[in-house]
C-alpha cells in the first residue's frame, strides 16, 4: 500500500464545470450565472452626478473606509426593506437609494443646519 496516487488516479470521470449549479437529479439548475463584473457593480456603492457635485462643492472627501462604512448602513438598510434613507457618519450626512447602492446627495455639518430631510423612510446613524 506504499503506491503514490496522482490526481488524475483519483477522478478518471469527465471533468464537469458548475458542479455547484447541479440539483440532486444531476441536472444543471435553471438559474443563470451572474457575471463577476455584475456580481461586483451590485454590491459597489454608486455617487449620483449629483452628489458627486455637492461632495466637490462642500469640500467632503470620502475614504475608503468611510466608504466602507456607508455599504455596510445601506446593507443593514435594506435588510430592514428601507427604500431611500438618510445616513448620518459624524459631521456627514447621505441620503442614499437603497435598491441601486447609489448616494443621492451628500451634506456637511453647515449644510445640514436647520435643513428638513424628506422622502426618506429610514435612517441610520455610523458612529
Amino acid at each position: 500500500m506504499s503506491d503514490r496516487i496522482t490526481v488524475g488516479q483519483l477522478y478518471t470521470g469527465p471533468i464537469t464545470p458548475n458542479l455547484h449549479n447541479r440539483s440532486k437529479a444531476g441536472e444543471t439548475s435553471t438559474v443563470p450565472e451572474r457575471p463577476f463584473a455584475q456580481v461586483l457593480e451590485d454590491n459597489l456603492l454608486k455617487l449620483s452626478n449629483h452628489a458627486a457635485k455637492r461632495l466637490e462643492q462642500r469640500g467632503i472627501e470620502l475614504k475608503t473606509e468611510q466608504m466602507h462604512q456607508i455599504g455596510t448602513a445601506l446593507d443593514k438598510a435594506a435588510a430592514k426593506g428601507a427604500k431611500e434613507s438618510l445616513i448620518l457618519m459624524k459631521d456627514m450626512a447621505f441620503i442614499v437609494n437603497v435598491k441601486n447602492r447609489t448616494v443621492v446627495t451628500a451634506m456637511d455639518t453647515e449644510s445640514m443646519k436647520d435643513n428638513v430631510f424628506t422622502q426618506i423612510d429610514s435612517a441610520v446613524i455610523i458612529s
